[in-house]
């Protein structure tokens, strides 16, 4: 299985995650665990590949992954409704920016693939890292996290997508070059959100 594969289906489950919690927040029913995870998991890499005119969208390729999260909405339904009492915001955030990270590399990796500008490879990752999230938010009905709490999010996409593309200009591996980007994407939002840095306020 090559990395990027690896990659791609640890960001769909905590996509995922992130879609159960916020669903079970909201007291839906396993249809709305479904939908919200699914949305969670799949918007913003589905959002590239309508950008990237890639068809068919790369969860139809791999309806596995579709298979996968309904599964585990039947499995996390009753279970997070017993831990309802114990998931934090916190977990929330880690959960957001440990799919921001992976999203975002798989995404910058895909728009390569596509031969994109390196430009518009980082902003194709930006896409894929922040749009899954947006439209799970818009689904619960709540002002997307990427627009309200003012710490960078997009921002640490966009500079962890050009680590990225730096690493693999100047010989980098390419594995390492992955995996060192989500990495960085993942720590500075989280930096961000603990020491409250904002930005534009």
């Amino acid at each position: 299985m090559h990395l990027i594969t690896v990659i791609e289906i640890v960001a769909i489950l905590v996509g995922a995650f992130s879609g159960f919690i916020e669903a079970r927040r909201k007291r839906m029913d396993v249809v709305g665990v479904f939908t919200v995870a699914f949305i969670a998991a799949f918007g913003g890499g589905t959002l590239r590949d309508i950008l990237l005119d890639k068809r068919p969208l790369f969860w139809v390729i791999h309806q596995e992954y579709a298979i996968l999260i309904f599964v585990l909405a039947l499995v996390a339904t009753p279970l997070i409704r017993t831990l309802r009492q114990i998931v934090s915001e916190r977990l929330i955030v880690i959960a957001d920016a440990v799919g921001l990270g992976l999203f975002s590399v798989a995404g910058v990796s895909s728009a390569l693939d596509a031969h994109m500008p390196l430009f518009i490879a980082s902003m194709m990752g930006v896409i894929t890292g922040i749009f899954g999230g947006v439209m799970r938010d818009i689904v619960c009905n709540e002002v997307p996290m990427v627009f309200r709490d003012g710490k960078p999010y997009a921002i640490c996409a966009f500079l962890g997508n050009w680590m990225f593309l730096l690493l693999g200009m100047n010989g980098f591996p390419h594995d390492f070059a992955l995996w060192s980007s989500a990495m960085f994407i993942v720590v500075f939002r989280l930096v961000a959100w603990r020491f409250d840095v904002r930005v534009g306020r």
